[in-house]
């Protein structure tokens, strides 16, 4: 069987039209060790260095058979850009924000006219033209970033936040308007340089961290900027935990895919509300007990009952531990393969 256009598939997917085959992929974080050590290209410079990011977002491909290349690997790109101060991590350890600008002067901060010039965003630009380049027309780049809401507690502080979404709901909403215009400005951006789909990560929204009625009030309504914002580039909303309580209102912000995580309680009926509305359901098989802890087989048996609850897309539920063994990615496809009846 001739392997079809991996972006054609993917696009196809996230515009509710049926591939040729399901895509297999991750849209969350891919730091794994042993791609690095395969592909010469390793953490933290191949979090800084263009040509560096760009060698290991493409072997996931070359080495892991995914059929997306999905870049960079953490999640603190924009906060960093917005003055956070960043741990670089290491090879194993991902950047994390240290202290966010609001924990030492409370007041919201503009969003800077040179955004696109700060911290690693260049970097991400430029890995991204670089893989265009590479991909060709046959692979999709998939870029992802932190969502406002994440981008909000890194500026603040989480403990901060949380508490103000109880206490001063209108300062919550300043601040959220800002990240949610630092996410269309780079987003944009990205697109612009070659990128084919946006990821925006938003841990916070979660009915794990906010109530539902907050998740409403505050964050979705600037959330739903983003995709109208983006225009006809394709965009993909990942909330973590269990967000079944919110599954409308995710699907109502207007982005064409859904990631969702193992922590959904009913995958089938996310699926099917989804679907209803013409969205793309991607995930979920879990990344910290199956992809990081399982066997082949574990990986196999989770990603059946994900594709038969109806993912459109099969990829790890959440970010991957840099210590994911190589042989469970390429279970995901095997799976996949098994499961559609396609031998190679």
């Amino acid at each position: 069987m001739e392997k079809p256009n991996f972006r054609t598939e993917i696009l196809r997917t996230l515009e509710g039209k049926t591939p040729v085959q399901i895509p297999v992929g991750t849209f969350t974080t891919a730091p794994v060790l042993e791609l690095m050590d395969l592909c010469g290209a390793a953490r933290p410079e191949a979090d800084s260095q263009p040509e560096k990011m760009a060698l290991l977002a493409f072997s996931q491909y070359v080495n892991a058979s995914f059929e997306a290349l999905r870049y960079p690997f953490d999640m603190v790109v924009l906060g960093e850009a917005l003055g956070c101060i960043v741990d670089p991590g290491t090879k194993a350890k991902l950047p994390t924000v240290l202290k966010g600008p609001m924990e030492i002067s409370p007041a919201v901060p503009e969003l800077p006219e040179d955004l696109l010039e700060r911290g690693r965003i260049p970097a991400v630009l430029r890995a991204t033209e670089i893989l265009r380049e590479k991909a060709g027309s046959t692979l999709p780049l998939i870029v992802g970033m932190e969502g406002p809401a994440d981008l909000a507690t890194y500026l603040c502080g989480t403990t901060r936040f949380l508490k103000w979404t109880i206490k001063r709901p209108h300062i919550v909403t300043r601040l959220i308007d800002l990240c949610t215009d630092a996410c269309i400005v780079y987003a944009r951006e990205c697109l612009k340089r070659g990128a084919d789909v946006v990821v925006i990560t938003d841990a916070i929204s979660s009915p794990d961290m906010i109530s539902p009625d907050a998740f409403r009030t505050l964050i979705k309504p600037r959330m739903g900027r983003i995709p109208k914002a983006l225009g006809s580039g394709k965009t993909v909303l990942h909330i973590c935990g269990a967000a079944d309580s919110i599954i409308y209102d995710m699907i109502e912000c207007g982005f064409d895919g859904l990631s969702l995580e193992e922590g959904i309680k009913d995958l089938k009926t996310a699926t099917e509300t989804a679907h209803e509305s013409g969205v793309a359901v991607i995930g979920s098989v879990s990344t910290s007990r199956t992809l990081l802890r399982g066997s082949p087989e574990d990986i196999k048996k989770e990603a059946f009952k994900c594709l038969r609850n109806g993912v459109d897309i099969l990829a790890p539920g959440c970010g991957l531990a840099p210590e994911t063994p190589l042989r469970n990615l390429k279970a995901l496809v095997e799976a996949r393969n098994e499961f559609c009846g396609i031998k190679r």
